[in-house]
């Protein structure tokens, strides 16, 4: 039987620690010779054929204007072994600093955009602006992932997850329940 819950009031701004839609991923941009890379942990898979992806990045973020006027980025996936360079990335302006060299990272560069991908990384997606129709009223860009790379192993890596106030859960656990039910219900 499932466990019934006691619940209580719960402020609206913190809601994050139980809805954050994914692990923190480093957004790397270019343009004009300047390169970043930011922390982000708000984004969502909007669709498979196009494979799209969504994401709030404020106005506010030096990177926000490298991605608008560039139209491209890498979406790149670290690990827990990143955390250090995660929070560190997240808490510094790129326009002050290199992020690549401050937190060691290496750029590496990948076919069709100029932004570079993040070597240190699981894995790193190769995104081109889709849709900017959101971006003046919401900050909301709309990626469409051209291509993807993704290391072999592990399979499921140990990924951190932002819940505020300083607090990561990390990810990596797999519980399987598949069936040829849901099996079919898989994009192909």
């Amino acid at each position: 039987m499932a466990r019934v819950y006691k619940k209580l009031d719960f402020p609206t701004e913190k809601i994050r620690r139980y809805l954050e839609p994914g692990p923190i991923v480093l957004v790397s941009s270019s343009w004009e010779g300047q390169r970043n890379i930011m922390t982000m942990g708000w984004h969502t898979v909007m669709d498979f054929s196009p494979a799209l992806v969504g994401c709030v990045i404020a106005s506010s973020n030096h990177s926000f204007e490298l991605l608008r006027k560039s139209r491209e980025c890498v979406i790149n996936l670290p690990t827990t072994a990143l955390l250090d360079a995660v929070v560190g990335i997240g808490t510094t302006s790129g326009s002050e600093i290199d992020k690549f060299e401050r937190f060691a990272l290496t750029p590496e560069s990948v076919e069709g955009v100029d932004a570079p991908a993040i070597r240190e990384c699981h894995a790193h997606f190769v995104c081109r602006l889709h849709d900017d129709s959101l971006v003046d009223k919401y900050n909301f860009f709309i990626w469409e992932v051209v291509a993807a790379r993704v290391a072999r192993t592990p399979k499921h890596p140990e990924t951190v997850h932002y819940t505020g106030e300083g607090l990561f859960m990390v990810a990596g656990k797999v519980v399987s329940r598949r069936s040829a039910g849901l099996l079919a219900m898989e994009p192909s």
